[in-house]
């Protein structure tokens, strides 16, 4: 896979891939295979699955460090947002806050100062995961608060717009959390030859 770094990367810049029917992304002349989802829940109650897509910046980057000596970043963050919104593969960092209206208020949001890092236990089987430790949100709100999507983020600090938006999805179904829940968001990525 590495000696096709550089192909990848061209790929990609040329817009020659395709949106898998799971979220996913296929890089058709390499026969390779991007695949990733969101899993969700309020209070340990009615899990979800939402598969999404890459971002171009985000691929771009994965690209960059993984096969072409870039700089990593440390740390990677989960965010949540509450506009009804549909992630394009056009979606960067610098857009996210505002395009889809990421919730950062601690009075009509959730409690943490921060977005909630990704931690991921050691990728083994060409996948990282958050699932099993995810990342809470406390919710802080006078009634309800609807969120309709996650993203992963480069940046800690609740709407910053730079760094990287590596991945986004609307979920299926909007989430409806109530004071003092706690939504719990993991983050799976995986690689795989077609």
């Amino acid at each position: 896979m590495f000696k096709h770094a550089r192909e990848f990367l061209r790929y990609l810049r040329n817009h020659q891939w395709e949106r898998a029917e799971n979220g996913g992304i296929l890089l058709p002349k390499a026969g390779v295979r991007f695949n990733n989802y969101y899993e969700h829940d309020i209070n340990g109650q009615d899990a979800q699955r939402d598969y999404n897509l890459l971002t171009v910046e985000g691929m771009t980057y994965l690209l960059d460090v993984g096969f072409d000596n870039g700089s990593k970043l440390a740390t990677w963050f989960l965010s949540i947002y509450g506009g009804n919104y549909t992630p394009t593969t056009a979606l960067t960092a610098a857009s996210y806050p505002a395009t889809a209206s990421e919730i950062t208020s601690g009075s009509e949001g959730y409690s943490e100062s921060t977005r909630p890092a990704w931690t991921i236990a050691n990728p083994a089987s060409a996948s990282a995961t958050n699932v099993a430790s995810k990342a809470a949100f406390t919710i802080v709100t006078a009634s309800s608060l609807t969120i309709y999507g996650a993203a992963l983020c480069s940046e800690s600090a609740k709407g910053a717009v730079t760094g990287v938006c590596a991945s986004a999805t609307k979920f299926a179904a909007a989430r409806v959390a109530y004071n003092t829940d706690v939504f719990n968001l993991g983050y799976v990525t995986s690689l795989t030859s077609t």
